[in-house]
């Protein structure tokens, strides 16, 4: 299934999450804008997609870093408006990093302000279609889907991917996640969406099947805690080296002690010590391929 002539698809891998372009004979917009070290590459991308054209329209899914990391870049290069999930304004407003999550994953996120608010059920026009917004609680409490009806086409950011899902953040700090995340995957399926672009990897159109996965994950992970712990400790550190694409063992080591979510996923559920838990890590990331030791340093493969 190709994408509408008014609609831009940016694949950016796992760091930045990817972006969506709309060219609207009005308006142009873009939904989510990847993270920070990719900024430049950002405006490159949405700059090339425009054709000349100024983006007038910001929108994010949800505020982890990943989708909002090039906000401030974008606002200073466009003046855009920005629109953001509704729950999320008054941390936004204050920038209290602790509530956005940014401490406590040890990520960035440079500040950025908003000019309007978003959610379930508001209906937005973007490239000339109808697009409605739908709460996705799950990996975050705010996160938002975009459905348009019309063209069958869903943007499902981190609430389905095509071979599972974001991790369920909610979870590792001891709140209520993985109801909600169920909850949003039946949402899902009563869509009959043609077309999903999730926040991560390709498009797809096969969306039973990535449904069928995704319940499968979501029912290992809830069946033992400890498995979600597992894999999010492992995200994390991922993330951090995709970022810094390599880092000494003994930083590794630190950050175990001193990345807010890494110690109350350990202290949660996984109970190990410091040292033995960074060593856990930088195995896990070893065997499944995505990274490799080298002389003291843990690099990103």
């Amino acid at each position: 299934m190709t994408l509408p002539a008014s609609m831009r698809l940016f694949e950016r891998g796992w760091l930045s999450a990817n972006n969506i372009l709309f060219l609207g004979r009005e308006e142009t917009a873009l939904v989510d804008s990847g993270y920070v070290s990719h900024a430049p590459q950002t405006l490159a991308l949405v700059g090339h997609g425009l054709g000349g054209r100024r983006l007038d329209l910001l929108i994010n899914t949800h505020l982890h870093s990943d989708h909002c990391g090039g906000n401030a870049a974008l606002q200073a290069a466009h003046a855009c408006r920005t629109l953001i999930p509704a729950a999320e304004a008054a941390s936004v407003r204050a920038w209290d990093e602790e509530a956005l999550s940014y401490r406590a994953t040890g990520q960035q996120c440079p500040r950025f302000g908003f000019d309007g608010i978003l959610g379930d059920g508001d209906v937005l026009r973007l490239g000339d279609l109808d697009w409605r917004v739908l709460a996705a609680p799950g990996h975050d409490p705010h996160a938002l889907l975009l459905w348009c009806d019309a063209q069958g086409i869903l943007l499902s950011a981190d609430a389905l991917w095509e071979n599972g899902f974001g991790v369920i953040f909610p979870e590792l700090e001891g709140e209520s996640g993985f109801k909600e995340a169920r909850a949003t995957l039946e949402l899902i399926a009563g869509l009959d969406a043609r077309l999903v672009i999730p926040g991560h990897g390709a498009a797809f159109t096969d969306v039973r099947a990535a449904l069928e996965r995704a319940r499968r994950r979501l029912d290992f992970l809830e069946a033992d805690p400890v498995r979600n712990a597992q894999n999010g400790v492992k995200v994390l550190v991922k993330f951090r080296l995709l970022e810094r694409r390599r880092v000494e063992l003994s930083e590794l080591r630190q950050w175990v002690r001193e990345v807010p979510l890494l110690v109350t996923s350990n202290r949660r559920c996984l109970q190990m010590e410091d040292d033995a838990l960074a060593d856990w890590i930088a195995s896990q990331l070893v065997r499944a391929g995505v990274a490799a030791i080298e002389d003291g340093m843990l690099v990103d493969q």
